[in-house]
C-alpha cells in the first residue's frame, strides 16, 4: 500500500511541476510587462494594471471553457478510445474560437467603457487603446489553449511548459522594440506591450499547433484543425463542463477582484498591504495549480479505465500533498511575517499591515491548496456543476458579506475582509473534498 501511495506521489510531481513552471512563465509575462512600461512612467503602468484586470476577469470565462479538454481526453485516453480524443480537440477547438471571437468583440467595446470608471483623463485613453490591442490576443491565446489541455490530458505536460519560458523571450524582446522604439521601430509606449503581448501569443499558439502536428506521437489523433468533424455529443460534453468551470473561476476570481475594491474604500496602505499578501499567496498558488491538474489528468485516465479504486487513491494523494506543502508555506508565512514584505516596500505601517494579513494567508494557504486540488480531482470525474454552485455560496453569499461586516461594521479593517476570504476558502475545501468522497463512494458501488 505504502509502494502504491509512492508511486502516485511520484506520478504527480512528474506531471504536476511542467505545468507549475508554466504557470510561473504565464505569471512573468506580466511581470515583465510590468517593469519595462513602468520605466515609460507612472500613467501608462497604471493604466496597463487596470486593463489586465479588466481583461482577466473577461478571458477567465474562456481559461474555464478550456479546461474542459483535459479531463474529456484522458477519460478518453484511458478508454483506449483514439478517435474521441482526437474528436474533443476538433470540437473544443472549434469551441474556444467562435467563444475568443465573442470575448474580442466584447473586449473591445468594454474598452471604450473605461472612460465612464472615474478614471484620471491621463490613464483612460491610454487604457482603452491597450485594451483593444490585448482583445486581438485573446484568439491566439484560446488556440494555445485548447492544445496546451489536449496534450496534458495525454500526459504530455513539458510541452507547454518551455513553450512559456521561450514566450518570455520573445515577449521581453517584443516589449524591448515595441515599448522604447528600437530597431527603426517607433515607440509606442503601452501600446507597444500589448504589441507585445499580441505577437508573444500568436508565437505561442503557432508553436504549439506545429508540435502537435508534426509530432509522430500524435499523428494517429489527426489534431490539425479539422471543422468538418463536429460531433453534437462531443459539443455537448465540452459545454456542460465548460460553462460551469467558467463561472466557478469567475466566482472565485471576482470575490478576490471585489475584495480588494472594498479594501480600496480603507485606503491606500491596507491597499498596498493586501497586494503584497496576495502576490506572496498567489506565488504558493501556482504549484498548488499544477499537482490540481495533475489530478485531473490522473483521476480522468483511472475514470476511463473504470478503476475507481485508483481514481480515490490519486486523487486523496494531490489532496494529501497540497495540504503538506501549504502547511509548510502558511509556516513560512508566519515566521518570516515582517521580513516579506520588506522585498516590497519600506513604508513601517504597510509592513505591519501585511505582516498581519501573512498570518491570516498562512492560515489559509492549507484550505486554498485543498479547494484547488479538490476542485481539480472534481473536475477529472467531469463533476462541475455542483462545485460551481459551492463556489458561488463560498465566496459570494458567505465569504464577501462576512468580510464585509467584519471589515466595516465591526471594524476591523482589512483583517476582516482577508478572515471573510478565509472562511470562503474553508468552505470550499470542506465541500469540494467532501463532495469527492461521497460521489465517488457512489460510482464505486454502482460499478
Amino acid at each position: 500500500m505504502i509502494h502504491q501511495y509512492k508511486n502516485h506521489i511520484k506520478r504527480t510531481i512528474a506531471l504536476a511541476y511542467p505545468v507549475t513552471i508554466g504557470q510561473l512563465g504565464h505569471v512573468m509575462l506580466g511581470v515583465v510587462d510590468s517593469m519595462m512600461v513602468g520605466r515609460v512612467g507612472a500613467v501608462p503602468l497604471a493604466a496597463a494594471s487596470l486593463v489586465n484586470g479588466l481583461v482577466f476577469l473577461v478571458m477567465v470565462f474562456g481559461l474555464g471553457m478550456s479546461l474542459a479538454i483535459t479531463p474529456l481526453v484522458a477519460i478518453a485516453k484511458g478508454q483506449e478510445n483514439q478517435q474521441e480524443c482526437g474528436a474533443v480537440l476538433q470540437n473544443a477547438l472549434l469551441i474556444n474560437s467562435l467563444l475568443a471571437v465573442g470575448l474580442t468583440i466584447a473586449v473591445y467595446y468594454l474598452s471604450d467603457l473605461i472612460f465612464h470608471l472615474n478614471q484620471s483623463p491621463e490613464v483612460a485613453p491610454q487604457a482603452s487603446s491597450y485594451a483593444k490591442i490585448i482583445g486581438l490576443s485573446i484568439l491566439p491565446f484560446m488556440i494555445f489553449q485548447s492544445y496546451r489541455q489536449f496534450i496534458e490530458g495525454m500526459f504530455y505536460t513539458r510541452p507547454a511548459m518551455y513553450i512559456s519560458i521561450g514566450a518570455n523571450l520573445v515577449n521581453a524582446f517584443g516589449n524591448w522594440i515595441f515599448i522604447y522604439g528600437n530597431l527603426g521601430f517607433p515607440a509606442y509606449g503601452l501600446d507597444g506591450a500589448g504589441y507585445a503581448t499580441l505577437i508573444t501569443r500568436i508565437f505561442m499558439a503557432l508553436t504549439i499547433m506545429i508540435y502537435v502536428i508534426f509530432s509522430p506521437r500524435f499523428k494517429e489523433f489527426n489534431p490539425a484543425p479539422r471543422f468538418r468533424t463536429i460531433d453534437r455529443i462531443i459539443i455537448k460534453k465540452i459545454l456542460n463542463i465548460g460553462i460551469p468551470t467558467g463561472f466557478q473561476h469567475f466566482f472565485e476570481i471576482g470575490a478576490f477582484a471585489f475584495s480588494a475594491v472594498m479594501i480600496g474604500w480603507l485606503g491606500s496602505k491596507p491597499l498596498a498591504a493586501h497586494q503584497i499578501a496576495l502576490n506572496m499567496a498567489s506565488i504558493t498558488f501556482m504549484i498548488i495549480l499544477g499537482i490540481s491538474a495533475a489530478g485531473t489528468i490522473q483521476v480522468g485516465n483511472a475514470l476511463g479505465r473504470k478503476n475507481m479504486m485508483e481514481v480515490r487513491e490519486t486523487a486523496f494523494t494531490a489532496i494529501l500533498m497540497a495540504a503538506s506543502i501549504m502547511a509548510c508555506f502558511g509556516i513560512t508565512f508566519i515566521m518570516l511575517r515582517t521580513t516579506l514584505p520588506t522585498l516590497y516596500i519600506n513604508d513601517p505601517e504597510v509592513i505591519s499591515i501585511a505582516a498581519s494579513l501573512l498570518i491570516i494567508a498562512a492560515l489559509f494557504q492549507v484550505s486554498d491548496g485543498v479547494q484547488a486540488v479538490g476542485l481539480g480531482v472534481l473536475r477529472g470525474i467531469t463533476d462541475v456543476k455542483m462545485p460551481m454552485i459551492i463556489s458561488l455560496v463560498a465566496y459570494w453569499i458567505i465569504a464577501f458579506p462576512v468580510g464585509y461586516c467584519l471589515g466595516f461594521i465591526l471594524n476591523w479593517g482589512v483583517q476582516g475582509i482577508w478572515v471573510g476570504l478565509l472562511l470562503g476558502l474553508t468552505i470550499a475545501a470542506i465541500f469540494f473534498s467532501l463532495r469527492f468522497h461521497l460521489k465517488t463512494k457512489k460510482m464505486m458501488r454502482v460499478n
